[in-house]
């Protein structure tokens, strides 16, 4: 006889009655809830950081340009003339209002942990559009609202005229 109808012999074949029935835990269950509640009250309060219920519209061709008080007036100026590296870029074309606060308020929480100091938002003109400028009127709202934003100002033609905004963020205070 073979080796293995050797070792088989005496083995009997397993019944259905015969299985463990296993109980679930319920305990992963309530930390999976617990945490995607969690992540819905951080985004909540993350889309709720900028107001955006009303907003004062823009027009297409107009310029953007804010700065709190103590810029000096020479930072200020070559943020103006794009003379500033640009070492973060945000395009917010295509984007929902919801989406481009969202967006927003990311780039500046990832410019402030990686101490990035100018960046580019692009957000387009809207021209010929029902409703032009909706992107731009908001990005002109809610910049100021954000304390990190020190100034902003619309970009050169080659990095977008006036589709686009220089952003002046604070210094890192890590």
């Amino acid at each position: 006889m073979p080796d293995f109808k050797k070792a088989m012999l005496g083995v009997q074949k397993i019944k259905p009655s015969d299985k463990v029935a296993l109980a679930k835990n319920t305990i992963p269950n309530l930390a999976l809830e617990a945490r995607r509640k969690a992540a819905a009250h951080e985004l909540e309060s993350e889309l709720n950081e900028l107001s955006g219920e009303f907003f004062e519209p823009v027009e297409p061709n107009a310029v953007l340009s804010f700065q709190r008080v103590g810029i000096q007036h020479g930072v200020f100026k070559s943020l103006r003339q794009g003379k500033y590296p640009l070492d973060a870029c945000l395009d917010l074309h295509g984007h929902t209002v919801e989406q481009a606060r969202t967006a927003l308020n990311r780039f500046v929480q990832d410019c402030l942990q990686c101490n990035i100091r100018y960046g580019l938002i692009t957000h387009g003109k809207g021209e010929g559009r029902k409703q032009p400028a909706v992107l731009k009127s908001c990005v002109n709202n809610w910049l100021p609202q954000i304390d990190s934003v020190l100034a902003f100002h619309s970009a050169q033609n080659q990095h977008g005229g006036l589709g686009a905004t220089y952003v002046l963020l604070r210094k890192n205070s890590n």
